[in-house]
């Protein structure tokens, strides 16, 4: 028995236990350790720069997706504010309609007190509502030209107000919720001429 045992030990290795014995860890040699510590702290370098960089994208995008949803909230809010434009717009005729009978009734010599009146009642009431819904008329006589509210029709000379001052309005402009509605048409003042 013990001649067996001698013979296996002395049997040369297969090629399975070569690739084993080769896979066992070597004892480092020196320097290795220092190589391998230097490979693992570049490849760190690595990550952490790649996590920082994913970190300000994160960032980024929910900044982007909050800006987003603020933006929709105020459209929402100005659609809630407009809505009722064209169909307000549409009304603004009627109320120059009515403001001009009561003009031409109160100059008229045989006027009738009780229609007028009436018209006057009725175009206070279509202001309130017009009001109510966030309609103001504009200002203009008197006030320099701004052809962001205001239109020029003509010009008429004037002594009482410096030129390129709104002296007359041909049709009011009007505002909803402090956004043009519709400009003014106006004629401005221009000096007259010198004797």
């Amino acid at each position: 028995m013990a001649h067996n045992n001698e013979h296996e030990e002395k049997k040369p290795l297969s090629d399975s236990a070569e690739n084993e014995a080769s896979a066992t860890p070597q004892p480092p040699t020196e320097g290795a350790g220092e190589e391998i510590c230097a490979e693992f702290e570049a490849a760190l370098e690595l990550v952490r720069a790649e996590a920082a960089k994913n970190w300000d994208l994160y960032l980024r995008e929910r900044a982007d997706l909050e800006n987003l949803r603020k933006r929709m909230q105020r459209e929402k809010e100005d659609l809630a504010r407009f809505a009722n434009e064209n169909l307000l717009r549409e009304f603004l005729p009627i109320l120059d309609n009515l403001e001009r009978a009561v003009s031409h009734a109160t100059q008229s010599p045989e006027n009738d007190d009780g229609l007028v009146e009436g018209v006057e009642m009725t175009l206070g009431q279509f202001r309130k509502v017009l009001e109510k819904f966030g309609v103001a008329p504009v200002d203009a006589i008197g006030r320099p030209f701004d052809p962001a509210w205001h239109e020029a029709m003509g010009q008429l000379e004037s002594r009482e107000y410096p030129p390129n001052t709104v002296v007359q309005e041909m049709q009011k402009g009007y505002t909803l919720n402090d956004r043009l509605l519709r400009p003014t048409l106006v004629l401005l003042a221009k000096a007259p001429p010198q004797a």
